[in-house]
């Protein structure tokens, strides 16, 4: 149980350090966040609990595709702010493109029998 809270604790501490270093820095921020510390720690809590090396391959595999789709979040965005659309109207247009987008790759990965 300390070890799963541990992991938890790490985790959000994480998201904490890098939402208050924006505040301050919108490029440190970005930095930070860009930096994929979230898919180290997964993969890294992985290998610790099962020392399965094919779940770790696997893992790497499927955050490489599926941060192709993450990016029209980032695209998007900004678009849409700068067009003068509310934050939170803006935001859940983004997340729609963004599953659209998920939804997309998955198809065409499908086609081409890569399989996540």
């Amino acid at each position: 149980m300390i070890y799963y809270l541990t992991k938890v604790f790490v985790s959000a501490i994480l998201i904490v350090v890098i939402s208050e270093i924006s505040k301050r820095s919108s490029f440190m921020g970005a930095l930070l966040a860009s930096i994929p510390l979230v898919s180290v720690m997964a993969i890294l809590w992985i290998y610790i609990d099962t020392k399965d090396i094919e779940k770790i391959s696997s893992l790497s595999t499927g955050i490489f595709w599926l941060v192709l789709p993450s990016l029209a979040l980032f695209v998007s965005l900004p678009l849409l702010l700068k067009q003068g659309l509310d934050f939170y109207l803006s935001l859940l247009i983004s997340i729609v493109i963004t599953a659209a987008c998920y939804v997309l790759l998955v198809f065409i990965l499908n086609h081409y029998n890569i399989k996540l």
